[in-house]
């Protein structure tokens, strides 16, 4: 296994990680991450600019080479039960590993983040997919999935206004935004 990039960032309050390997030794470092964020930081004391339900927010499990998606799924779905197991975390599946097709979506799950988690998973649709469906208060939930390759990222824009920076992101973001101004259905817009 080998580590490739570890990316603080101060404003969001987040540390990305990523590392490359053969799929056990990765699905055990992972556990050993999620394990360790468990332990150190308390979400109930956490602030961050970026969306967030978790001491470990999400982990995807992207295949490189010589393992399929369906493979990088069923490992994904290992490593859930396992932490949500071992470690009473609430998990929920995203993406290539989703269970409902509700749950693909990653901003989907997050609505409402860390706040919101006591009372979203007292409803049935908000059952995890492992672990309990108790609030872990230090822990919040982590969302575990497959996927392919995503490029984020940021952009310093000349404005204080979130309405503006908001409708650049929707602009440029591949899922695009989604719109009812001409007919009052719902229909998204692809992002460019």
């Amino acid at each position: 296994m080998q580590l490739l990039d570890v990316d603080p960032g101060k404003a969001t309050n987040r540390t990305v990680v990523t590392f490359v390997g053969a799929p056990e030794a990765i699905v055990e470092a992972a556990f050993r991450g999620i394990q360790k964020a468990a332990e150190l930081i308390d979400m109930s004391q956490h602030e961050g600019e970026h969306p967030r339900m978790g001491a470990t927010d999400v982990c995807p499990l992207i295949p490189i080479s010589n393992i399929s998606m369906e493979e990088t799924a069923q490992w994904a779905h290992s490593l859930a039960k396992r932490v949500g197991e071992e470690l009473n975390i609430p998990i929920y599946m995203y993406e290539n590993a989703a269970t409902k097709p509700e749950r693909q979506n990653l901003a989907d799950i997050r609505k409402g983040e860390y706040e919101a988690l006591p009372e979203k998973l007292k409803k049935p649709e908000w059952k995890p997919d492992y672990g309990p469906a108790q609030f872990n208060v230090k822990a919040g939930a982590t969302v575990i999935g497959a996927r392919d390759f995503l490029i984020a990222y940021n952009v310093n824009l000349n404005t204080t206004s979130s309405r503006r920076a908001n409708a650049v992101a929707f602009d440029v973001r591949e899922q695009g935004r989604l719109s009812d101004k001409e007919t009052g259905d719902r229909v998204r817009i692809p992002g460019l």
